[in-house]
């Protein structure tokens, strides 16, 4: 399965959804709710846990999702949001549990912590198998022996895929700089003291195979198995492993990106094309849905630092760019600097015109030396979006993100239109009337195209 294919799927029947998935962060948590619902699923993503009486609006569904900010919290607060939220998702009766982390697996024992997410996760899903699921091809990132290997920026020359521990951005995050490339290592660190892993070669012989080397890693009773992932063929075999393994003793607890989605949905498949003795088919998309021109002015709020973000906020020409000061943000001052900034973003937004505000590239605010940035970035596009009514907006930055719209009065996002690998344009489902329509994108520091905000404001031009 290419990136630019997905699978027409029919989900197992049964009385709610089989597939649920937390999202350590919006911007991922789109991106898994983008790859089901290309797939014909009816997926849904919350930003709390939907009670019997939201669902039932919600009709049938074959997946459900919560966004979440676990990659932002210390451990004792994962551990508190995760029990929820693992329960309510137990509550539903899913087959496949779903950890969404970032592609690059940044994270460390101190925030975002990948092993206090499966250990708690873990009480609530009797599955032996806790698969991780190394890499997403169609973002380039690569898993091979159990190393991470990830693109930087928006190039596609192999020079330009980079050893995690090496990779230009990644090794220098603010605050989880990766500085190790095995997964078993850096799993490890953060107290998962037995991950065995799956290397590539295996998935080459077959399912029996591959579910004899996945029997013979789980006699040693490991904390998780770890599976390389090199292309999308791969990520077929790991999803027919998983499903055969969910369908014999659920629920089963799988960790990644959006490839977890990805193999979900090539599992589904196979296991039809096996009861029905078909041809495993996984069919191109047929008709995508498109992103029509914005038909009011657009407004994007830049909280990321990353060097991607940096190229994407210089080629958008169409908007007028506005630069807001991480330290006045969250100084002494910062209600009357917000309240200014917020004025200065309004006015040319009434006028028609399109605005970028993005916070300065300086020394001083690229440590991470400013954690309640975020936050006040949430109460800026509060005070913008209480100013000027709007119809579509961008965030990027995945802690803004996260945070920006959880200070949202809303309640759910679902599946508008792609917008770019690992970008996605969702629909705001709010009870306020104001705000419920609103076509948002939320994008982590190292997604999209280098004209990613001008894509943002023109669609594809059907409309």
């Amino acid at each position: 399965m290419t990136s630019s294919e997905v699978a027409t799927v029919t989900a197992p029947q049964n009385q709610g959804p089989a597939y649920a998935f937390y999202g350590d962060d919006f911007t991922g948590a789109t991106d898994t709710l983008a790859h089901l619902a290309r797939a014909g699923l009816r997926a849904m993503l919350f930003l709390e846990p939907p009670d019997a009486a939201r669902l039932s609006m919600m009709g049938q569904l074959d997946a459900v999702g919560v966004a979440g900010a676990a990659r932002s919290m210390p451990p004792h607060l994962q551990r508190e949001e995760l029990t929820r939220i693992g329960a309510a998702f137990a509550t539903l009766g899913v087959s496949v549990m779903h950890y969404k982390v970032c592609s690059t697996f940044d994270s460390a024992p101190h925030v975002g912590s990948i092993g206090e997410a499966v250990r708690t996760l873990r009480e609530v899903c009797a599955n032996p198998l806790v698969a991780i699921i190394g890499g997403q091809p169609n973002l380039r990132r690569y898993c091979v022996f159990s190393e991470l290997f990830a693109a930087a920026g928006a190039d596609d020359r192999p020079e330009s895929i980079y050893r995690i521990d090496r990779h230009p951005t990644m090794s220098r995050h603010p605050v989880t700089p990766m500085t190790e490339a095995d997964l078993r290592v850096h799993l490890q660190r953060q107290g998962l003291q037995n991950v065995q892993s799956i290397d590539w070669r295996c998935y080459a012989r077959g399912g029996a195979a591959l579910h004899a080397e996945v029997q013979q890693r789980l006699d040693t009773k490991p904390d998780a198995i770890l599976f390389d992932v090199l292309d999308d063929t791969h990520l077929a075999a790991i999803g027919h492993e998983m499903m055969r393994r969910a369908a014999a003793q659920a629920p089963l607890l799988a960790v990644g990106a959006s490839s977890v989605a990805q193999a979900y949905i090539a599992g589904l498949a196979a296991n039809r094309a096996e009861s029905s003795g078909d041809v495993v088919d996984v069919p191109e998309a047929s008709s995508p849905r498109s992103l029509a021109r914005a038909r009011s002015p657009v407004f994007v709020l830049a909280g990321s630092l990353s060097p991607l973000t940096e190229v994407q906020i210089a080629a958008a020409h169409s908007y007028l760019r506005i630069e807001i000061d991480p330290q006045q943000m969250t100084g002494d001052a910062a209600g009357h600097y917000l309240t200014s900034r917020a004025a200065a973003i309004a006015g040319p937004l009434r006028d028609g015109r399109n605005v970028l505000a993005y916070t300065a590239r300086r020394k001083e605010a690229d440590g991470g030396a400013l954690p309640q940035l975020a936050d006040a970035c949430a109460d800026l596009l509060q005070r913008v979006l209480d100013s000027v009514k709007l119809t579509r907006i961008g965030i990027a930055g995945g802690d803004t993100s996260s945070i920006a719209v959880r200070s949202l009065d809303a309640w759910g996002l679902s599946y508008l239109a792609p917008l770019s690998a690992g970008v996605t344009v969702c629909r705001l489902h709010a009870d306020r009337g104001d705000l419920d329509g609103l076509e948002i994108m939320l994008k982590g520091g190292q997604m999209g195209d280098a004209d990613l905000f001008e894509q943002l404001l023109n669609g594809d031009g059907s409309a």
